[in-house]
């Protein structure tokens, strides 16, 4: 066992959607969110970013920096919940929804995830946390069949993390709005892993209606 806390990000446009609230879309008779918090049920905290109700007991919502920010202001929201200080994390106010009053010490590590991978387990996230605590990488993520990284699948030292959020929101000029996770991991030790387990690939996200539908099959 780990010290692993979890930050989910919610905040997507989903225009390939119509731009509907996309991680409350249902597969198998529950929201995509919902399935990916049940994924984390054991980290502590669990922090969703973005547009968020109806959560949970114990999971605390804050939103990003500007609302609309993209997924790396996200991810500095998230961290400040967890406890996390510096010049990223500091932009997010304290009366961001569900901080707490004194900040906890930040866990070792943090599974940071989009809340539209509806496959995700609890067995796939044992996996990565397994990996990286064997390892001295700065995080270790999903590699999916064609090879390509998914940056939203995956558990990072949260110190290494928290580093690359301050140098890039020095690298921007103060501000992490509309930066891209690849340019947030960009000088990070990374451990790409592929699926073998049982059952379908959990790092698979919904980016669109036949998505969905082909989830669904899977969970059948």
């Amino acid at each position: 066992m780990i010290e692993l806390g979890a930050v989910v990000l919610t905040g997507g446009a989903a225009r390939r959607m119509g731009g509907i609230d996309k991680p409350a879309v249902p597969v198998a008779g529950r929201s995509m969110r919902d399935r990916v918090l049940a994924a984390v049920a054991s980290a502590a905290p669990r922090v969703v970013v973005g547009p968020a109700v109806d959560l949970p007991p114990g999971v605390s919502v804050t939103r990003e920096q500007p609302a609309g920010g993209g997924p790396v202001a996200a991810t500095a929201a998230g961290l400040a919940v967890l406890g996390v200080s510096g010049p990223a994390t500091s932009a997010v106010p304290d009366s961001a929804q569900g901080r707490p009053g004194v900040r906890p010490n930040p866990p070792e590590f943090v599974a940071l995830l989009a809340a539209d991978l509806p496959l995700l387990t609890g067995e796939a996230v044992g996996l990565l946390a397994e990996k990286i605590a064997g390892s001295h990488a700065d995080g270790v993520l999903y590699r999916d069949d064609d090879g390509r990284r998914q940056l939203l699948c995956g558990v990072w030292r949260t110190v290494a993390l928290a580093a690359a959020l301050d140098r890039l929101h020095q690298q921007r000029g103060g501000t992490l709005a509309g930066a891209s996770i690849r340019a947030l991991v960009a000088e990070l030790t990374v451990v790409e892993v592929s699926w073998v387990g049982a059952g379908p690939p959990p790092w698979f996200d919904c980016d669109t209606d036949d998505d969905v539908r082909r989830a669904e099959e899977w969970t059948r």
